[in-house]
């Protein structure tokens, strides 16, 4: 009887011991996120800094000369205008989840009081509007916030060996100095060397980077801007407009020959190219898409317009009455107004990014 008593005890210690070591391993699995815990295998928490246009800023455009500020962008994320040129998250806030990090301080807010303890996630330099030139806007160019950058790094806010070991790198280019340079006169015959100035221009920025000790970069190719609702809405949103994307391929295939160079050059694979083009147009026609991809009904159409054309999204009358019209359902539409995607857009789009970003990591 007493071996029976002695034999049980025995199994329920077993079973008890089981049941907890199956408990933690299985929080110890919820817990794990590769989204949050991407270090690039140091275990060293890492910071980004992100420079570029409206794809990637979180709120250094000055609220008066920008209708990211202004309803309803932000209406899915934070839930009011937060400086982003979507109705919630752009892409920087989910490359910032993947690098294991809250979105970098916009640094345009580093002024403010309390500001630095933010610093521990990096900085976001990029303006709304800007390209590696200037454009149509005040607001600085890429080289301007990579000098921002440098200052910083000169004022030991950051320090250089810091940056080289956890710093992550993201730089986008969407396409605001080829609507600068046609605004200002620009002929189709000039495009091309003009296409060639941006990208050399672009790839003189990349080095300067890594000679302030940028090891890990990340640079997104030009979108389809054919695409764009703001081309498209000549369609009813039904089609593209191939002229406009033959010229950004000649971009893009430019670009691309330029990271080659630059990683040869250093004897390294440091930049790596973030294929927007690609993954924008995987999502428009429904073709191969990423898991985790949604399907967009309509992909071209934008949930968020103007009521005429001379209207946009967010646009009043002197009453503050809108002109502008929203969709029912913002994630249900890849893309949030004219030219920017919404969040579940932006979501769709990460997706595909994510074994791109995995090497940049590596």
């Amino acid at each position: 009887m007493m071996k029976k008593l002695l034999s049980k005890s025995h199994f329920y210690h077993a079973s008890l011991l089981l049941f907890i070591c199956f408990f933690i391993l299985t929080a110890a699995v919820k817990n794990h996120s590769p989204d949050r815990e991407n270090n690039g295998g140091s275990g060293q928490k890492l910071l980004l800094f992100v420079f570029g246009d409206s794809y990637a800023d979180t709120g250094n455009k000055m609220k008066a000369n920008a209708s990211s500020w202004k309803p309803p962008y932000g209406s899915t994320f934070p839930g009011k205008p937060s400086g982003r040129f979507s109705d919630g998250r752009v892409l920087t806030d989910f490359l910032a989840k993947h690098v294991g990090v809250k979105s970098p301080i916009p640094y345009r807010w580093m002024k403010k009081k309390g500001s630095r303890a933010r610093l521990e996630d990096g900085v976001n330099f990029a303006y709304g509007g800007t390209g590696v030139f200037d454009t149509l806007v005040a607001e600085p160019n890429m080289t301007s916030q990579i000098r921002s950058f440098r200052r910083l790094v000169h004022d030991s806010v950051f320090n250089q060996s810091q940056v080289q070991s956890s710093g992550v790198f993201f730089v986008t280019l969407a396409g605001n100095d080829y609507s600068a340079f046609l605004a200002k006169g620009g002929t189709p015959q000039g495009l091309p060397a003009f296409i060639s100035s941006v990208v050399n221009q672009l790839a003189v920025n990349l080095k300067f980077l890594y000679d302030h000790g940028a090891r890990k970069v990340g640079v997104t190719s030009l979108e389809p801007l054919g695409c764009l609702p703001r081309v498209t809405v000549h369609s009813s949103f039904r089609e593209c407009n191939t002229s406009q994307n033959v010229a950004v391929n000649v971009h893009n295939q430019l670009l691309q020959e330029a990271v080659e160079r630059l990683n040869n050059q250093t004897n390294s694979s440091t930049f790596v190219l973030l294929d927007l083009y690609s993954t924008f147009t995987r999502v428009i026609e429904q073709k191969n898409v990423a898991p985790g991809s949604m399907v967009f009904q309509t992909p071209l159409k934008p949930c968020c317009m103007g009521t005429s054309d001379e209207h946009y999204c967010g646009s009043v009358d002197e009453n503050g009455a809108k002109l502008y019209t929203v969709c029912s359902d913002p994630n249900a539409a890849f893309f949030w107004d004219g030219a920017h995607p919404t969040q579940a857009g932006w979501a769709s789009v990460y997706s595909s990014l994510k074994p791109t970003l995995q090497q940049m990591l590596a």
